[in-house]
């Protein structure tokens, strides 16, 4: 682990702070005395933060999939409170249907969201952190991002996607002096499984009992307490040197290591096969 540097309130720029892992992070910063630019769809469903936190939070409405709102959200919060150290892209939701079953509308939704929004708010945000000279770019991915479930394939797609954009980012920005972390959360027992953040697309008769055998499995995961995660994320943060990808839970290391120890065999036992289609260099 690296060396903590003495922590110092820090402001924050949360998407997607409603629920689940955004409505905790944004609740425990707060309380540990930091600033927070709290952002939901719905400004209701966030009201109650301004409430208990007066003039530490800001409020704001915003929709990610809306570039120009993303763009206002952005840099009111900025002139708010004058500066932004964390910007944390939290909205996301999970496109739940086979492969065949999807609809490609469907599936151009979920990124409008999962990718295209996270963009916006990203694009938005580079210009006033470049010019600060400093800042911290937070990104919840999932284990899905190295890993995949069928089912929700699409929703692993967007996580894929996601990894490899923050991935490039951090190598070009780090001139900069900003920092990228891809938080990479494990199941848990949050609002992700609620009617908000899933869509379903419509169902085959021919993948019903396969559908049913996966959420079945799905059930009886184990899932660990959203509550616990806030000060794991604040090491990360109050880092110096914060890592690029950040496994939050305790099963991620080891489903991610076999996934990649099957593929390097696979790769291993076709490398000959591979390697006679390079051919002669001319």
């Amino acid at each position: 682990m690296t060396q903590q540097k003495e922590n110092s309130n820090k402001v924050w720029f949360i998407t997607g702070a409603s629920r689940g892992f955004g409505r905790v992070w944004a609740d425990a910063a707060l309380k540990r005395g930091d600033k927070v630019a709290a952002t939901a769809r719905n400004l209701a469903s966030i009201a109650d933060l301004q409430d208990k936190y007066g003039e530490n939070v800001l409020t704001l409405e915003l929709d990610v999939t809306k570039p120009g709102q993303a763009k206002a959200a952005v840099e009111q919060a900025h002139a708010h409170f004058g500066r932004l150290d964390i910007v944390l892209n939290n909205a996301g939701y999970s496109l739940v249907g086979t492969i065949e079953e999807a609809s490609a509308d469907d599936v151009k939704a979920m990124y409008e969201t999962n990718i295209f929004g996270t963009l916006a708010v990203i694009q938005a945000a580079l210009p006033l952190l470049r010019k600060q000279g400093s800042g911290h770019i937070l990104g919840t991915s999932s284990n899905l991002g190295h890993v995949v479930l069928p089912v929700i394939g699409y929703y692993c797609s967007s996580k894929w996607a996601f990894e490899a954009i923050h991935e490039s980012l951090a190598a070009e920005v780090k001139d900069f002096g900003i920092k990228v972390t891809i938080i990479e959360p494990g199941a848990y027992a949050t609002e992700f499984g609620s009617q908000e953040s899933l869509k379903f697309a419509p169902g085959m008769d021919i993948y019903a009992d396969y559908k049913e055998q996966f959420f079945g499995n799905l059930r009886n995961l184990e899932r660990g307490d959203p509550e616990a995660t806030p000060q794991a994320l604040f090491q990360v943060v109050d880092a110096e040197n914060p890592p690029l990808r950040f496994n939050l839970g305790s099963h991620n290391l080891a489903w991610t290591r076999g996934a990649y120890e099957e593929r390097l065999a696979l790769w291993e036992q076709w490398d000959a096969v591979s390697s006679s289609a390079q051919g002669v260099a001319k």
